[in-house]
Formats: structure tokens, C-alpha cells, sequence
């Protein structure tokens, strides 16, 4: 597949590049997507959630009732769980929520990600460019010449650039990645992709080593 190479005013270079059949014309799989979407997403949890059991809670460890004939269940003391104020049952503790998958499994993930987004025609290259200082201005001018102004724009560049990424950090739909950090749901969650010329290679040579 053959996409035209645009320069930040949006026109045509006249150079074409060549997307990797090996990663944008797989067959996508959709089950190891959800498997590397899961695992990012569960990434991103902090696993800080806790309640207090009945054993944390204090308060008098009096048996409040009679054990039969009340009316209701039967129940200790005021940390029951029964009452209100009472600790919790099986309530949430710390816990590490990360798990691994094979790095087969990974990267089949992103090369079917890239396979959906190249179907949809939603990757737009570009030549190689830098800003001298950061400026948002110029990167929102760069999304309208490319017309995709309004859309979730992923921006894949080969290396980090502090002024690019600075121009787009104040964008809620603008994020700027480097090629070597791709991953399934960022790939997914873009409307479009924005590759430089020299991203494409350092993608090929990521997701096929």
C-alpha cells in the first residue's frame, strides 16, 4: 500500500512510501487486541483502593441483641456488617492489578491496531519536521493544512521532541508519541495517525525485529 508523503502545509511532496505488508496488511486480530487493550488499561489502575473489614473497624465488641427471636439476622457486635457503619465484606485492599502478556501476543496486537487503521485510511505521513520553540499555534495550523483539525490526532514521531510535544500537550484531542512507545489502545483510541517518514522505519524495525 502506497501513501503519498504531505509536508506540514499539507501539499504533496511528490514522494510516495511503501507501508509494510508484514504490519499494516495483516489480517487484524481482534482477541489480542482486547488482551493488550485489557493490559494497558489495567496498567493504568493504582490499586490504592481500600476498605475497612469488620476486624479493622473500632467500636465496642458487645453483643448488641439476642442471638434468636429479634425478627432479623443474627448479628455480634456494631462492626457488623449488617449495620450501617459496620465494616465490609470482601471490601477492596491494595493490590497490583498489572499482568503480563507474551511479547508475541504484544506485537501482534499493534501490527493488527496499525492493519485497522490503515483499512480505514486514517494514516497520513509526513516529512521530518521540528519547531524552533514550542508553539500551539503552529501545531493546530499543521492539523488544519492536513484537515484533520477537531479529530483524536495521534502524532508518531522518530524521536523525542520536546517542542513538538509541548505544542501539543495543551490539546485534549492532540497527543505526540515517539515510534518506539506505540501501543494497541492509543493506536485505537485515534481517529487518525499522523507518521513522519523516518517514524515508518522506526516502526518496521520495532515490530519486526
Amino acid at each position: 500500500m502506497e501513501i503519498n508523503v504531505l509536508d506540514i502545509k499539507g501539499q504533496e511532496t511528490g514522494r510516495k512510501v511503501t507501508l509494510n505488508e508484514s504490519i499494516f496488511g495483516i489480517e487484524p486480530n481482534d482477541h489480542v487486541i482486547y488482551l493488550d487493550v485489557k493490559r494497558y488499561l489495567a496498567d493504568q489502575r493504582q490499586g490504592t483502593a481500600k476498605a475497612k473489614e469488620r476486624s479493622e473497624h473500632k467500636g465496642s465488641t458487645r453483643k448488641l441483641g439476642r442471638q434468636k427471636g429479634g425478627g432479623g439476622a443474627r448479628h455480634g457486635d456494631i462492626n457488623s456488617p449488617l449495620l450501617r457503619g459496620g465494616g465490609r465484606v470482601f471490601g477492596p485492599r491494595p493490590r497490583d492489578y498489572r499482568f503480563k502478556l507474551n511479547k508475541k501476543v504484544t506485537v501482534l496486537a499493534r501490527k493488527s491496531a496499525l492493519a485497522y487503521k490503515a483499512k480505514e485510511n486514517a494514516i497520513i505521513v509526513v516529512e521530518d519536521f521540528t519547531f524552533e520553540a514550542p508553539k500551539t499555534k503552529e501545531f493546530l495550523s499543521i492539523a488544519k493544512n492536513l484537515n484533520v483539525e477537531g479529530k483524536k490526532i495521534l502524532m508518531v514521531l522518530p524521536e523525542s521532541n520536546k517542542n513538538v510535544y509541548l505544542s501539543a500537550r495543551n490539546l485534549q484531542k492532540a497527543e505526540c508519541i515517539i515510534a518506539s512507545n506505540v501501543n494497541t489502545y492509543k493506536v485505537l483510541n485515534a481517529d487518525v495517525m499522523v507518521i513522519t517518514e523516518n517514524s515508518l522505519k522506526a516502526i518496521d524495525s520495532v515490530l519486526n525485529k
